[in-house]
């Protein structure tokens, strides 16, 4: 079964009083939309995933590998429809709907949809009021409602995908033909479009934390939920490549200039190498042996950028995301110092991690051991990755 993800993110969201959307606001060490996103990138039973942006963001998307963009329509249900469009080639069974402002959504709130679109055409989670309800005018209580079978309604909200298609086509139709219906189009969530066109929609159990960011104190509300909830993982690595015949060293994918270079397998990269490790090892993966070994001769003379995009990529499809990194050449020679600039700005952009979070530094042993010889160039990494 092919299950899709449609996350709507046109929106302008002017009531969070930012400078740019809220969606592309920071929540923590990413952006709103990069951390709603993860939340399906994540789990292991959605497919192709479809991002709706209002035309002017195309250049904000998200970097997901096969993330499918769609452009907003002028109001939210034209927004949907072009999404569903976008999302036909892929021929889902099952799509789940979501505003990309809800990025506290968990886990089993997204299984309890699906579970229930096992048995009918549509659900959504809800959370029941409690609270009493009144009416009001003039900061003055008018009167008061009965809040019996009343619900918050939250998202993803799930549809068989031809049901809700055919719902939206429903309902484009009617406001092209009858100016009475055009509120049809501006319902407000795609229960309304689906009840709509006759179909039954479970509800099933909501969560709290999953709150849609509106106003401006909703930010710092969904990091504390993020919070009490983020996976971080912590790795190190070490390597030592010995010194032979050449007249260049590569270090953190810069090239230096020395009367000798690095023995390896690869291009014996000693610092990228032990950076590699060290994501791999924040993962659980293993070493670089273990991805590249060096039996297989299509890596001989390898760029060491081929095994960091890898370990970085390895992370970001487990849902982690680099937070800091920190380097240490031990060497006598060459000197790190004039190149360390240079060397961060490599890593960074390789690990697509911001420059002040990345550290490249060098020491010697005081002319003992290996390094202290002469005899070759050792590196130690240490790295934090964070996820939700």
């Amino acid at each position: 079964m092919i299950i899709a993800a449609l996350i709507v993110a046109a929106g302008r969201g002017s009531r969070a009083e930012t400078p740019l959307p809220k969606q592309w606001q920071p929540l923590g060490p990413a952006r709103v939309a990069d951390v709603t996103l993860a939340r399906f990138a994540t789990h292991p039973r959605i497919g192709p995933i479809c991002m709706v942006l209002h035309p002017d963001d195309m250049a904000l998307a998200p970097d997901h590998p096969g993330l499918i963009l769609a452009p907003g329509g002028s109001t939210r249900a034209a927004s949907v429809r072009n999404g569903l469009d976008a999302l036909a080639d892929h021929a889902p069974d099952l799509v789940l709907i979501h505003d990309v402002a809800r990025p506290c959504v968990s886990s089993s709130v997204i299984d309890g949809v699906i579970a229930a679109l096992a048995h009918g055409p549509a659900a959504a989670p809800a959370l029941p009021v409690t609270d009493a309800l009144w009416r009001g005018a003039e900061a003055r209580v008018t009167g008061t409602e009965d809040r019996t079978g009343l619900f918050r309604a939250q998202t993803p909200q799930g549809f068989h995908f031809i049901a809700i298609r055919d719902a939206h086509d429903k309902a484009h139709a009617m406001a092209q033909t009858d100016a009475q219906t055009q509120g049809t189009t501006e319902a407000a969530d795609d229960v309304a479009i689906a009840r709509a066109a006759g179909l039954d929609v479970t509800i099933t159990r909501g969560d709290e934390a999953n709150i849609k960011i509106t106003w401006p104190e909703d930010f710092a509300r969904a990091q504390r939920i993020m919070g009490s909830e983020m996976k971080i993982r912590l790795g190190n690595g070490y390597d030592v490549h010995r010194f032979g015949p050449g007249d260049a060293v590569v270090l953190c994918g810069v090239t230096i200039p020395h009367d000798r270079g690095l023995q390896g397998h690869s291009d014996a990269d000693v610092g990228m190498h032990a950076l590699t490790d060290a994501i791999y090892g924040a993962l659980a993966e293993g070493d670089i042996g273990r991805h590249f070994p060096p039996s297989d001769m299509q890596w001989k003379g390898a760029d060491s950028r081929i095994f960091l995009r890898h370990a970085v990529g390895l992370a970001a499809d487990k849902g982690y995301k680099i937070n800091n990194l920190d380097v240490t050449l031990v060497c006598e020679y060459p000197k790190i110092g004039p190149h360390a600039d240079a060397m961060r700005a490599a890593l960074a952009e390789l690990c697509q991690t911001p420059l002040d979070a990345v550290s490249v530094k060098a020491t010697t042993s005081e002319r003992l051991g290996f390094t202290g010889r002469g005899e070759g160039i050792a590196a130690l990494a240490t790295v934090t990755l964070t996820g939700l």
